[in-house]
């Protein structure tokens, strides 16, 4: 509690510096990007103070209260000052685990929009055919959210799947809601295609991407080749006749990203570049996480890519999720986007497991 103490501290601290650069512009020299930089600072920890003087007006009522309890010889006031004392040290707990919860580290990445890829693996067509399935499930989990869907490029199977789709998700918390999703789907279902009713297993994976701005990722021209082709489509007057299709491919890491939903080749290569960044900024991600302690790393949000999380069992009825083991007996409702019991119990686990690593970092301190 007292490490605690000293960073509740320490944010109360940062809060009313913020609150005097922003009341005096003239400290930021007109830096209206400071200025918007510090009032987004402030707000995130706003309600982290809030609780900190609530925490110290309950701590300190708590106190009075208790003292009263040990002065007083009336059988009836001492009553009456053990139930005020009971009321006050329950609410102090509840303030407590509230800002131990705010106090977790935070992903930084949580609060930005995303870049969702979804590719079919194993299974030929019927891949194909789920990796559908899954997009339709993100995008009603993204309506019922009010989160703005964008297609960023797809590649069909040609019959009603995707060999591959990327899209974007621009919400509030988008990122700290999806990041679970990363990793390997696996479905089990009969296919309409299969005369003998036998059951096949097909894989997809997902990829859940932060969209970056300029400034997170730096992308030197010299590392980068553009291609243009024509965008293909399904004929008519809607079809491309300029080679407004974008391939742009990063020479030191072999990443390609390709991008023809947009009417314009600007508009393709601004999205094309959107989505490189993304997934430069994942590398990096990726490659810090790897040199922490293994031993020290949660299964939850490593970007590990090859492990199956998640399996979807049509003839049982049945959801699966390998990292947490909970099963949900209502695929059709999950497909339809109701992953919050997931996301809520993944979400759950990613804490516990802040927690307990820095329960570990304060024994090794003391």
């Amino acid at each position: 509690m007292f490490g605690m103490l000293n960073k509740l501290a320490e944010v109360e601290s940062r809060y009313q510096e913020l609150d005097r650069l922003l009341s005096d512009p003239v400290l930021l020299g007109g830096d209206y990007s400071k200025v918007t930089e510090f009032a987004q600072e402030r707000s995130q920890i706003e309600p982290i103070v809030e609780n900190y003087h609530a925490y110290q007006r309950v701590a300190a009522e708590l106190g009075e209260a208790q003292t009263m309890l040990q002065s007083e010889s009336d059988a009836e006031m001492r009553e009456m000052a053990q139930l005020e004392v009971d009321s006050l040290a329950a609410r102090r707990i509840e303030l407590e685990e509230a800002l131990t919860q705010q106090l977790l580290p935070k992903d930084k990445r949580d609060d930005k929009n995303v870049i969702v890829e979804i590719r079919a693996g194993a299974g030929g067509d019927e891949a194909g055919l789920f990796a559908a399935d899954l997009l339709r499930m993100y995008l009603r989990y993204a309506e019922a959210r009010r989160w703005k869907p964008e297609i960023v490029s797809q590649s069909e199977s040609g019959i009603g799947g995707y060999k591959e789709v990327v899209f974007e998700l621009k919400g509030r918390g988008a990122f700290s809601r999806l990041k679970f999703e990363s990793g390997v789907h696996r479905v089990q279902r009969v296919p309409a295609t299969e005369s003998q009713g036998r059951i096949h297993t097909s894989t997809i994976t997902v990829a859940v991407l932060a969209q970056v701005d300029d400034v997170d990722v730096q992308i030197n021209a010299k590392d980068i080749t553009i291609d243009s082709y024509r965008s293909s489509g399904a004929g008519g007057q809607n079809v491309q006749k300029n080679e407004t299709a974008i391939r742009v491919t990063h020479l030191p890491t072999g990443l390609v990203v390709t991008c023809q939903n947009e009417r314009s080749r600007g508009q393709n290569l601004e999205t094309a570049m959107t989505v490189l960044r993304a997934r430069l900024y994942e590398l990096e991600i990726d490659r810090q996480q790897s040199e922490q302690d293994s031993t020290r790393r949660s299964q939850v949000g490593t970007g590990e890519r090859s492990e199956k999380i998640r399996t979807y069992n049509y003839p049982q009825n049945r959801v699966t999720d390998h990292r947490i083991g909970l099963t949900i007996y209502n695929l059709p409702g999950v497909l339809d986007g109701d992953l919050d019991p997931f996301i809520d119990a993944l979400a759950l686990q990613e804490q516990t497991g802040k927690l307990e690593t820095i329960a570990d970092d304060e024994d090794e301190a003391a």
